[in-house]
C-alpha cells in the first residue's frame, strides 16, 4: 500500500491522522535534521499500521515535508 504524507516535525504531539482527501498526516517531536524526522516518521506508521519498522519504506520525499511511503503487509505463509 502507497501513502502520501505530510510530515510536520518539531511538533509538541506525536500523531499520524488519516485526512478526508485521503493523505496522512504525521507529527513528530523530533527535528529535520539528519533523517532524524525521517526515522520517527516511519516508527509512526509502523506503529499506526501495526507492522514492524522494516516493512515502512521512505519512496518519495526524502528532504521535503510531502512524503511518499509504501508499507509492506506481510504474509504468514
Amino acid at each position: 500500500m502507497r501513502i502520501e504524507v505530510k510530515v510536520k516535525p518539531n511538533s509538541k504531539k506525536t500523531f499520524v491522522r488519516q485526512e478526508d482527501d485521503g493523505s496522512w498526516t504525521v507529527a513528530v517531536s523530533e527535528p529535520a535534521i539528519e533523517g532524524k524526522a525521517n526515522e520517527a516518521v516511519i516508527k509512526a506508521l509502523a506503529r499506526e499500521f501495526d507492522v514492524p519498522k522494516r516493512s515502512v519504506r521512505l519512496l518519495h520525499g526524502e528532504k521535503g515535508k510531502n512524503k511518499l511511503i509504501e508499507i509492506f503487509r506481510e504474509s504468514s505463509a
